[in-house]
């Protein structure tokens, strides 16, 4: 049958290393790849199946997965991912529909995220129980890709060396007002009042419980007088501040409101300030983010290319001081996540269903695999509006980390 044939030709191409399995609806067994390791089975239940995973492979290899319908009998989910990207990164050309599949692909880049659907796409995932997050995520609940500055570093460790990291490049001194856009659980902005010193930090959110349980961190750590956090979009955001953070949190503005979100920042930084921007972002040409995760995980996100930010930088009159390209390390992050996850499975199911917890297996996999053998990169982009706020040369980040490595040490004493 036609699906069959379709499916054949797309994984002898894929296929390259590594074993296959497929078992058809009609109980035909095809396999693919050099009979190395990963060994993969899976097995359609129904012939629609099939064809529906043809036509809109990049929606459909999900949705059949949390379904049912593809059943993976030999391995895992990113078993299966790593024998259909590593060695072609995913570009099946040989499935039907590729002007359909532009067509959609441009109809998706015209969503513009104003602020009544940003608050909704945030609470679709940030606003889920709170108990979730906690089995998966280090003890700081940093949803973010971490930093793995040296070999076999633990995720809490990789966590902290991330802020410490983005703490430099702001270059926080005593007495500086910060603005977090998309300040999350608080701990960034917490780390940069205790660790790096802020006068004031302002964190704003629109997910309802990281706003309660940001609030609840400040309390205990006695820093309600220097750390607030507001249930606010950054459109409405008003002030002057010495330096901006924004760490994962640009991946939900979508690129019609590029301009907007930039020209506001600049608005709200100082004349000598420094911004920091840390955003999962694409190395590879401007495409929209997988349907899947839009439709099912995040809804409205995109990741966007370097050329998709800098013209939009630049129409604001910020300034590019300095670019880092964070390549493995949120492979590392997301392989964390995911073991950890599945460590803790029957805790998730009690606090939802098996069809939650196969989604969630899901794009935990699909998003280590992207940075693993696709094109998904994250972004540090160092911003300013002048520039001369910025030291001529990278020696201040590693002379900075340093000093707020002993501040650390000593803020653990004091808080002991």
């Amino acid at each position: 049958m036609l699906s069959e044939k379709i499916l054949a030709a797309a994984f002898t191409r894929a296929v390259k290393h590594g074993t296959l399995t497929m078992r058809t609806a009609e109980g035909r067994d095809f396999t693919f790849g050099d009979d190395s390791g990963p060994d993969v089975a899976i097995r359609f239940t129904d012939a629609a199946a099939q064809m529906a995973l043809c036509l809109h492979p990049e929606l459909k290899l999900g949705e059949l997965f949390v379904e049912g319908r593809l059943v993976i009998e030999r391995g895992t989910i990113l078993d299966l991912l790593q024998l259909l990207l590593q060695d072609i990164h995913g570009e099946l050309d040989e499935l039907p529909l590729k002007r359909l599949r532009r067509i959609r692909n441009w109809m998706m880049r015209r969503a513009e995220n104003d602020a009544a659907r940003s608050k909704r796409n945030v609470a679709h995932h940030y606003d889920l129980d709170g108990r979730l997050y906690a089995l998966f995520l280090d003890s700081d609940r940093q949803y973010s890709c971490a930093y793995f500055d040296h070999p076999n570093v633990s995720l809490e460790e990789a966590q902290l060396a991330k802020k410490r990291h983005i703490a430099a490049k702001l270059m926080v001194n005593r007495g500086h007002s910060v603005l977090d856009i998309g300040s999350g659980w608080g701990g960034m902005g917490l780390y940069l009042a205790q660790v790096a010193g802020a006068g004031m930090v302002r964190g704003i959110t629109l997910s309802e419980e990281q706003l309660e349980a940001s609030r609840r961190r400040a309390a205990a750590a006695g820093l309600l007088d220097r750390v607030r956090f507001e249930l606010e979009d950054y459109r409405s955001t008003t002030g002057s501040f010495d330096r901006i953070v924004s760490v994962g949190m640009f991946e939900h503005v979508g690129p019609p409101s590029y301009d907007e979100y930039f020209q506001t920042c600049r608005s709200l930084l100082k004349a000598d300030g420094v911004m920091l921007l840390h955003t999962i972002g694409r190395s590879g040409t401007p495409y929209p983010t997988n349907p899947w995760i839009t439709k099912y995980i995040f809804p409205g996100g995109h990741l966007p290319v370097l050329s998709e930010m800098m013209p939009a930088i630049e129409r604001a009159g910020l300034i590019v001081t300095d670019v880092e390209i964070l390549r493995l390390h949120y492979a590392y992050t997301l392989q964390a996540w995911r073991e950890r996850f599945l460590a803790h499975r029957a805790e998730v199911l009690k606090l939802y269903d098996e069809r939650f917890c196969r989604m969630w297996e899901c794009y935990l996999a699909m998003s280590e695999s992207a940075f693993r053998w696709q094109d998904a990169v994250v972004f540090q982009v160092q911003l300013a509006r002048r520039n001369d706020v910025v030291p001529l040369t990278r020696a201040y980040m590693a002379e900075r980390e340093a000093a707020l490595k002993e501040a650390e040490g000593m803020e653990l004493k004091r808080s002991a």
